[in-house]
């Protein structure tokens, strides 16, 4: 016997189509998207294939949004349909839009819907999104969080930035952006005017930088004496607009404050989580804890992906044919679909390995050189496919990585 299982899942509701290996409907009905639901789901699975001989058992779902978590991860660790070899597919809601349009006198309904997933597995197509166990689910929330936070709190710096050019129009000309950091936040929580500041006896305000750095100023007297200069050159406000730009300053500050102490919070759970697994990446030069640990959540278990073929497609890393008849287009666009954050920590790895791995800086320049326009983008992310069948060769082997070792052709 071989069972395919659709199910359109939204907040309220899944709608079910059960097909057999040749495209029969055996049956159709809706349940409610929570746990009776899911329980009623798998107890008519069970009534279907009980004393039955299976071959197959496939059931799918489009990934969409946190609707179709739960769902997923009660059918894939459920024991009963585990013992009928069942198999769980979170599939990307674009795959199936694609594969619909070959039906082209279907209407827009649930119930057609969980039809077209059905058949969808049924024809086994690009089937790689198998749920992942609950660990890598856990890592993946923590650094998809992670990320959010980080965009947020770069933003709210630039927030900060912009007005304290309102309040300090020569801050950033004068004062190194590097040693921006906890005692000039504390700086401007204080509300000093410019002109107090400016006035400040110099011994002073290196005493005060030092001791908010917590003495990690090389030369604090020469950060103060660089930030009197910018006070005493910067344009004066009045005192409603001067009150103003310190409470936003102020707000700011705090706000800068909790996004890192919320990151920090962050990092020491995927350090706990990163420890319980076995993986070798953090042995490539470059890659650090934070980028070992978003390739290694979005990916999941290796054994979802044939090959790295199949890894470099989920990350958008591909470039499609334009070819017709005896043409074939020279230039072709990288594709736009994809896991972004994937693609994101993969070419952000791959700038940082090309800095420390000769063969990967060799490769980037050889990229590099080949076309007049968009050169570093280009080579980057070339660079990046490159780097998909090192991390891998790794992940399945678990070996360490060797300089050298199984050294891939420069194509």
């Amino acid at each position: 016997m071989r069972l395919f299982v659709g199910l359109d899942v939204s907040s309220f509701d899944m709608r079910v189509c059960f097909l057999d290996g040749e495209g029969t409907k055996l049956d159709t009905f809706a349940v409610s998207n929570d746990l009776p639901g899911a329980t009623f789901l798998k107890e008519r699975l069970l009534e279907r294939v009980t004393d039955q001989e299976v071959d197959v058992l496939k059931i799918g779902l489009e990934s969409t949004s946190v609707y179709s978590f739960h769902p997923s991860m009660f059918l894939h660790h459920d024991k009963d349909l585990k013992r009928f070899g069942a198999q769980v597919f979170v599939m990307n809601p674009k795959q199936i839009a694609n594969f619909k349009k070959s039906y082209s006198d279907m209407d827009k309904t649930d119930e057609i819907d969980a039809f077209v997933i059905a058949d969808y597995l049924r024809f086994g197509r690009n089937q790689l999104s198998v749920v992942k166990e609950s660990q890598y689910m856990a890592l993946q929330q923590l650094t998809r969080s992670r990320y959010h936070l980080v965009k947020a709190m770069t933003k709210e710096k630039q927030h900060f930035l912009q007005h304290l050019s309102l309040k300090c129009n020569t801050f950033t000309q004068e004062v190194d952006s590097s040693v921006f950091g906890n005692a000039m936040m504390e700086l401007f929580l204080e509300k000093f005017s410019l002109d107090e500041v400016a006035e400040m006896p110099l011994e002073e305000l290196a005493a005060f930088l030092q001791e908010k750095g917590k003495n990690r100023f090389d030369d604090p007297a020469c950060i103060a004496a660089a930030i009197q200069k910018a006070m005493r050159s910067s344009y004066r406000l009045d005192k409603v607009m001067e009150d103003s730009m310190d409470i936003i300053l102020g707000t700011s500050i705090e706000i800068i404050r909790t996004f890192t102490k919320q990151i920090k919070e962050i990092e020491k759970s995927i350090k706990r989580i990163m420890a319980g697994l076995s993986q070798t990446l953090d042995s490539i030069p470059g890659i650090d804890p934070v980028f070992t640990a978003g390739i290694i959540a979005e990916i999941g278990q290796i054994e979802r992906f044939e090959d790295e073929s199949k890894i470099a497609k989920y990350a958008g890393l591909y470039w499609r044919k334009h070819q017709s008849g005896r043409f074939t287009g020279e230039t072709t666009s990288l594709s736009r679909n994809g896991n972004v954050y994937l693609r994101y920590y993969l070419v952000e790895a791959a700038n940082r390995v090309r800095t420390q791995v000769p063969e990967y800086e060799a490769f980037y320049q050889k990229k590099y050189r080949e076309v007049p326009k968009h050169q570093h983008k280009r080579a980057l992310v070339l660079t990046a496919r490159k780097l998909v069948r090192l991390v891998d060769a790794l992940l399945r082997s678990q070996q360490l990585f060797t300089p050298g070792k199984g050294r891939e052709a420069m194509t």
